[in-house]
Formats: structure tokens, C-alpha cells, sequence
């Protein structure tokens, strides 16, 4: 059977586009940590939504499950197969058109398989803005970041994906295309069927194309990187912040003093913004449409009163693009700092904002005496209550073993969160690595519900199956 899969396949993609062979499709096999390798009957590399379509009814028809792919740079293995070597992996990549750009009705309507940055580059030759940034943004697609409802540094003032995109071109299970690219802003017709597959990881049919908002372009952005006693101190100043600037504030990002520490440390062309090292430090940004000197006397004065009332301790405020773009860095290389130090157990989290230093101490405390000498590397979008919690080995220890206790300190972080009414993912989804942890704090009405959903518009299970649910 899988011969005349394979055959038939190679019909709709053409020759070149059907990868079989071990070598060739390794980099979709991986997942981005590098540590899982999946295998799979053959990746598939449609051309065009006809092709993706035409695919979905062959692995239909044939019972082959189907694991939809865009960039591959997930944190929690939701893009990879699994490893019976039954499934296809879909790739989107060549799915990566700029198909239109309404510039009255502020949209930009995009091929899944769109590289963020290609996005957010052609929307400023325009004149606007297309405001998702991630770190990942050179190599994730759209489509990616749609079906994990991916967040990112701007979610404080414009919002997760999902509220970026006002359209969708989705492939069903049963290998049909709907067409919900609508530029519209207001539409209560029944279902939102645009939100149901927004963070679905692909379970439920795979996204083509998708209609996003785009915004004027800011005529300045101002950067300040502030050094803070306490997380405490960083609410206080959260909550000035969107008091004096108002919607001005698109970035707010809490970095601890062990996280800035590793970038340092791996990124020595970088420096440290202040002579000597604080608890904490937050990371800044406003947008205005006015001046940029408006601007600047807007973060001056909110900086200025910060330092009255002690909520800060020192701040800089970027001067420049190439300052600013300094200032970024070390919030932006963490990820990758740690990753260069060794294996690290990861939490992506989001917590009511005003828990955040509540949830820091207490789980602090607990993995301390659980795990004495363990290292945490906590950052994150403070701003809108996401932070990424990752746990390393003591320095005096090797981190393979340390990684064995990553089901006990899981469940230390994910007790803690729950506790304080948080959720175990944020902006990363669930993919395998959290699909059986999420039963542990999701109802069984929620568990059902999702089921209900997943097998009403899939029910072969052919659509990503072991993922999320």
C-alpha cells in the first residue's frame, strides 16, 4: 500500500517533492531542542492549497496519518511524527506567497508557509506594521505561529496571533478547502470558525493562507533597560509603566539576574548595560506616533518617577537603533545562552500578572529545597503574564543526570502554577511533551468538550493524532 501512496503522491507534488530517503528528511524529523528524532513513511512538500488538499484525501483514503509542518521550531515536539514511521509529515514551506496587501483595510493576506520576518518586511514597505515578533521570526512561518497562537514580546499591546488574524484558508480532514480569507473586523455569522483552528497544532485541519492586520508604522520606538531589587519591584513598575504611557507600552520583559548572567557569559560581544549586577531587571519598550523626541520625554519622565518612588534602582535608555537593538539582544539570547550552557528543563507559563512575584518566590523556594543548588533561568513577557521558568542542573553536577528529575520538578512548577490559577502553557502549545500533563489540570468536561470537537471534524484521527489531546 505504501508503494502506491508513494506513487500517487509523487503525481500531485511532482517528482522531488516526495522524501524518502533518511538523509533528505532528517530536518523534519528533529525537533528544534534536538532532542527527539521521529520517522516517517515520507515527507511531503506540497506546492500549492490544490496539492495540500489533494494530499489530505490520499492519507484519507489510505488511513496515513498526516502531521502538518512549518517551520519546525516548536518547543514541545508538536511538528515531528512520532516514531512508527507510519505517518507523512506535510511541510508547508513552499506555500510562502505574499498573496496581497489591502493597505485601507490595514491587512496582508499570506501563504502559511511565510517566514515571519518575510512579513514583517513586506509590511513595512508599506509603511505598516505587522507586530508578532519572536525570536524564531527568521525561521518560523505563519503557519505556525497561527496554529500554536503563538505570543511573543508585543502581546501587552497588540495581542496573542489570534488577534492578529482576521482570515483563514484551512485544508479539513476530508481533504476540502474552506475559505474563510474575509479581511473583516466584524462578522457574527455563526461559529467562529477561524478561532476554533487557531492553536489547534494542527489537529484538526491544516492552515494555507490567513489574512493579518497590519497597523501604522510607529514613528519611534524607545528602549530602557531598568535593574529592579525585587519581582515585586517589577509589578510596581509594570503598573506605572501602563499608567503614565498608556498604550504607548508594547514591551515589557522580566529578565532575573542568572538569566542576563549566561548571555554574558555566551555572548561576550554583549555587555552589561549597568557596572555591577541587580536581582532583576526589566526590558522596556514604547511606540509612539508622534515624535521621537515625544517619546523619549515620555519614558524619561516615567523612568524619572520610577527612580522617586524606588521602584528601579539605575536605568538606561537607548539612544539609538544600534543601543536598542543591543538592549534586545540580551533578553533575546537567553534561550540560546542556556542552551549553550547545557540541557535545561523548560516551562512555558502564564500567571494572573499580579501572582508573578508570588508564584517566583514560592516556587523558588520549593525546587531549592527539593533540588538544592539548582540553577533557574526565569524571563519572559511580564507584561502580559508569560513567563519562561527553565530549571538547570547545579553547577557541580551533570545535567543528563539532572534531567532525569524532570517529571518531579514539572510537577513542583505545574502544582505551583495551577495553585495560583496559572496555565501550564503560554505561547508554546501542548504537542506530545505536554499532552498527558495537561490531564492532570484541564476538567474532564474540558478534556471531553475538546474531544468532541477534535472527532467531529476529524474523525479518522489522522490529523496530527498524538498531539495536544
Amino acid at each position: 500500500m505504501s508503494a502506491v501512496f508513494l506513487a500517487s503522491s509523487v503525481q500531485i507534488t511532482g517528482p522531488g517533492f516526495v522524501l524518502t530517503d533518511e538523509t533528505a528528511q532528517q530536518p523534519y524529523l528533529l525537533d528544534w531542542r534536538k532532542r527527539y528524532l521521529g520517522k516517517a513513511l515520507a515527507v511531503l512538500l506540497p506546492g500549492s492549497r490544490e496539492e495540500v488538499a489533494a494530499l489530505v484525501r490520499l492519507c484519507a483514503e489510505h488511513g496515513i496519518a498526516c502531521v502538518p509542518q512549518g517551520g519546525n521550531t516548536g518547543l514541545v515536539m508538536g511538528s515531528v511524527p512520532d516514531q512508527s514511521g507510519t505517518a507523512v509529515v506535510i511541510s508547508l514551506k513552499r506555500l510562502n506567497r505574499i498573496l496581497a496587501v489591502d493597505i485601507e483595510n490595514n491587512t496582508i493576506t499570506v501563504e502559511a508557509g511565510c517566514l515571519l520576518a518575510d512579513i514583517q518586511a513586506a509590511a513595512e514597505q508599506h509603511q505598516r506594521l505587522f507586530p508578532l515578533s519572536l525570536a524564531s521570526e527568521g525561521s518560523c512561518t505563519i503557519g505556525g505561529n497561527l496554529s500554536t497562537n503563538a505570543g511573543g514580546t508585543a502581546v501587552l499591546r497588540y495581542g496573542n496571533t489570534r488577534e492578529l488574524c482576521l482570515g483563514l484558508e484551512v485544508v479539513t480532514a476530508s481533504g476540502n478547502i474552506w475559505n474563510g480569507l474575509r479581511g473583516l473586523r466584524k462578522d457574527n455569522t455563526g461559529y467562529d470558525l477561524r478561532d476554533l483552528y487557531i492553536g489547534a497544532e494542527g489537529t484538526l485541519g491544516i492552515i494555507t493562507a490567513a489574512v493579518l492586520k497590519l497597523f501604522p508604522e510607529p514613528k519611534a520606538k524607545i528602549t530602557a533597560f531598568a535593574a529592579l531589587e525585587t519581582a515585586e519591584a517589577a509589578l510596581s513598575l509594570l503598573s506605572l509603566a501602563q499608567a503614565s504611557l498608556g498604550p504607548t507600552l508594547t514591551g515589557f520583559e522580566l529578565i532575573s539576574a542568572f538569566s542576563l548572567q549566561l548571555v554574558l557569559k555566551h555572548f561576550p560581544k554583549l555587555k552589561n548595560p549597568f557596572e555591577r549586577n541587580f536581582p532583576y531587571y526589566a526590558l522596556l519598550e514604547i511606540s509612539d506616533h508622534e515624535t521621537e523626541s515625544h517619546a523619549i520625554d515620555l519614558m524619561e519622565k516615567m523612568l524619572e518617577t520610577a527612580m522617586q518612588n524606588a521602584s528601579i534602582l539605575n536605568a538606561v535608555c537607548a539612544t539609538s537603533i544600534s543601543q536598542s537593538k543591543s538592549l534586545w539582544h540580551l533578553r533575546e539570547n537567553i534561550s540560546a545562552a542556556q542552551a549553550a550552557e547545557g540541557m535545561n528543563i523548560k516551562h512555558d507559563i502564564s500567571l494572573p500578572v499580579s501572582q508573578i512575584p508570588h508564584f517566583i518566590a514560592l516556587t523558588d523556594t520549593q525546587l531549592e529545597t527539593a533540588f538544592p543548588g539548582c540553577q533557574l533561568v526565569c524571563f519572559g513577557h511580564m507584561g502580559d503574564g508569560n513567563l519562561h521558568y527553565n530549571v538547570s542542573a547545579p553547577s557541580t553536577s551533570g545535567d543528563v543526570e539532572f534531567i532525569k528529575n524532570q517529571e518531579a520538578i514539572n510537577r513542583i512548577v505545574h502544582d505551583s502554577v495551577n495553585s495560583l490559577g496559572g496555565s501550564i502553557s503560554a505561547e508554546h502549545g501542548l504537542g506530545m511533551l505536554k499532552r498527558e500533563e495537561i490531564k492532570l489540570y484541564k476538567s474532564s468536561l474540558e478534556l471531553s468538550l475538546m474531544q468532541a470537537i477534535k472527532m467531529a471534524l476529524d474523525p479518522q484521527n489522522l490529523m496530527n493524532p498524538g498531539k495536544l489531546i
